[in-house]
């Protein structure tokens, strides 16, 4: 405590109200530094916070030169500012706000500033702050009022009822722009947006008319409060639009701020009316102090804004996922019949793929050649109702979280364990279809195109190099892993390809507009604004999976990462051919057997990694708490012990 009264007593020496405003606000800084010490807690703030008021006054003069420090601060700095503004965006859009606080990280700021929100910003700027300063009493409250006014009169309520001014204005610029009006739910005598400023003249009247009126006060407050809570209300009702017609970040964004400016006007209103004002000015200071903090976090923004999107789009997915989860022993074959088909179509995916690889392109064109390829091929599976196996559990993830709505009852751990088994064994079926499948469609091709040219479809250079690429004893178990996290990526894009199809209602647009209908005819366009509603998830996602698979080997190797894609049905495809084209003798080569035992590990990763992925967002966007989520696999590691076939084969 000698060396902090010592370190005290030379900030003290410090105190200058004559001084410019750079170095006025650098003192700040300091005290404020000294205030902390060294973060061991709150309470030692606080300690410190009374033995700078004992220092004070304990010396008159330097009461004075506080004093008068503070009133220069006071002019220079505009409080009211700082308390309607600090912690909220100024601007409405959530990329230009992601840029402004991505740009205050990479930059530091100055204390050379009569900006209050960036001033405040160094002087107060983490939660620790808001922590010592929450834990300030009345009494020390009181004394810090003192040291600063003395007996001057306080104008902390007319800077309060700017503050509410300034707040209460940006709530009726938002609620009125027509992003949000558009979607608000309103009534003929419900529009609390075009009374609010009244209210507020009407309140500001009463607290500062004289004579002072208190019941005259109240009532006006009661006013104001209640058409304040209207206007909150009709905020959220854009939430049901949004959740009827897509999802938004941006609009999401934009109501965010208007109910985080109602509460603020809450709080400054606690402010002016209680009957302890200090301890109200404390709570607000500690508020502002983690509002500042949470906007200068880049995590806090995207978590906050994108939780609605991460929602809808696992909302999407799990309707996708639905058609591919199996629950008897008839869509069970039918999935079986269905991944056949899928691998069959795959095996000539596979016969194209070398032929791209024959032309000798650079790498770059040569990978955006795969990835047409790829693309076309799943899209011709998707249109063709055929099933690829790595493409279900990205989708099917959303769908099993889903059914965790009624988790908190023992039931509903059964069924959900219930639909765990279905998933298992659909994609059991899935994969065993694709894998069986085209690994003879495959042999075939390639048999008939080596009698057709009278040489193989690969020379035994090219097909060694393929077995050796494909071994387990490589990388490929990695490269099988990152793939899932491809698939996983491509559930992602789908889902926010059909969130912003309907949140920009295409499909009406394709359905209604009059250009569209006159090319294709009102009862065409209705079929295709239909098909395009039905189908335009998948299209999304096998369009970008196609070109994710051929295009990251080309840009990985761009950048010497030596990066590649590892997909369990193009891999046992690519086995297949390579083997038919050594001939008989590699049944006796160790590459061959090491390839082919690493086609269940790859499946196993390709499944396992990007149904992993989903269902994590799938819980998080479902808000499923952890110890919901120990009950789940419990429930999950009894069944597997009791009925291990269950997982495998329908019942």
């Amino acid at each position: 405590m000698a060396a902090a009264s010592h370190d005290l007593q030379g900030l003290l020496a410090g105190l200058d109200p004559t001084a410019d405003v750079a170095r006025r606000h650098v003192w700040l800084i300091e005290l404020f530094d000294w205030l902390r010490g060294d973060r061991a807690s709150p309470q030692a703030a606080v300690g410190r916070v009374l033995l700078l008021l004992d220092a004070f006054e304990a010396r008159p003069e330097l009461q004075e030169r506080m004093r008068a420090w503070w009133s220069v601060f006071t002019q220079t700095v505009d409080m009211s500012t700082l308390l309607a503004d600090h912690g909220f965006a100024p601007r409405t859009a959530f990329l230009s706000e992601f840029g402004e606080r991505l740009r205050r990280k990479m930059l530091p700021g100055t204390p050379e500033t009569t900006d209050p929100s960036e001033l405040f910003r160094l002087v107060l700027p983490d939660a620790f702050d808001a922590r010592w300063i929450a834990l300030l009493e009345e009494p020390q409250l009181v004394r810090i009022g003192t040291l600063l006014l003395g007996g001057a009169a306080p104008r902390w309520r007319p800077t309060l009822m700017d503050a509410v001014t300034y707040c209460a204005s940006q709530v009726v610029a938002a609620g009125f722009s027509s992003e949000l009006r558009l979607r608000m739910r309103t009534t003929e005598e419900g529009r609390p947006f075009h009374a609010l400023m009244a209210d507020l003249d009407e309140l500001r009247e009463r607290l500062f008319g004289r004579p002072l009126d208190e019941a005259a006060v109240q009532a006006a407050f009661v006013v104001f409060r209640d058409r304040l809570e209207a206007c909150r209300a009709s905020a959220a009702s854009v939430y049901a639009h949004l959740e009827d017609n897509g999802i938004s970040v941006g609009l999401v964004f934009r109501v965010r701020q208007l109910r985080e400016r109602v509460l603020r006007i809450r709080e400054l209103l606690d402010c002016l009316m209680s009957s302890a004002p200090a301890t109200s000015i404390a709570r607000l200071m500690s508020r502002l102090v983690q509002a500042g903090s949470e906007r200068n976090s880049l995590r806090a923004l995207v978590a906050s804004n994108a939780s609605m999107l991460a929602a809808k789009v696992t909302e999407r997915s799990a309707e996708t996922g639905e058609h591919y989860i199996t629950r008897d022993r008839a869509s069970y074959r039918q999935m079986v019949r269905k991944a056949a088909g899928g691998g069959a179509l795959t095996a000539l995916t596979v016969l194209l793929k070398f032929g791209i690889y024959a032309l000798g392109l650079s790498a770059f064109w040569t990978g955006l050649g795969a990835g047409l390829l790829y693309a076309a091929s799943f899209v011709a599976i998707q249109l063709l109702h055929l099933t690829l196996a790595t493409k279900q559990p990205a989708m099917t993830a959303p769908a099993m979280a889903a059914r965790l709505r009624h988790i908190r009852a023992d039931s509903g751990i059964d069924e959900f364990v219930d639909e765990v088994a279905h998933l298992v064994r659909s994609q059991v079926a899935a994969v065993l279809g694709n894998v069986l499948v085209v690994v003879p469609a495959a042999a075939l091709l390639a048999l008939g195109v080596q009698l057709a040219l009278e040489q193989p479809l690969l020379d035994a250079a090219h097909a060694d190099a393929t077995l050796r690429s494909l071994s387990l004893l490589g990388p490929t178990a990695l490269f099988a892993a990152l793939t899932g996290v491809l698939l996983f990526a491509s559930s992602l894009i789908a889902g926010w390809a059909e969130n912003a199809f309907v949140l920009h209602r295409l499909d009406s647009a394709m359905r209604y507009n009059p250009r569209i209908g006159a090319v294709l005819g009102a009862a065409r366009a209705r079929r295709w604004a239909d098909f395009m509603r039905t189908n335009i998830s998948g299209f999304a996602a096998n369009v970008s999976l196609g070109f994710m698979l051929g295009l990251l080997p080309a840009v990985a190797g761009f950048f010497g990462l030596g990066l590649d894609v590892r997909h369990v049905t193009l891999s046992a495809g690519q086995v297949a051919a390579a083997a038919v084209s050594i001939g008989m003798p590699v049944l006796q080569q160790p590459v061959l057997w090491w390839a082919v035992a690493a086609i269940p590990v790859i499946g196993a990763l390709n499944v396992s990694v990007s149904f992993y992925f989903a269902f994590r967002l799938a819980l998080r966007a479902h808000s499923v708490s952890l110890g919901d989520r120990a009950r789940i696999r419990g429930a999950i590691r009894a069944r597997f012990r009791g009925r291990p076939l269950s997982f495998f084969l329908p019942a």
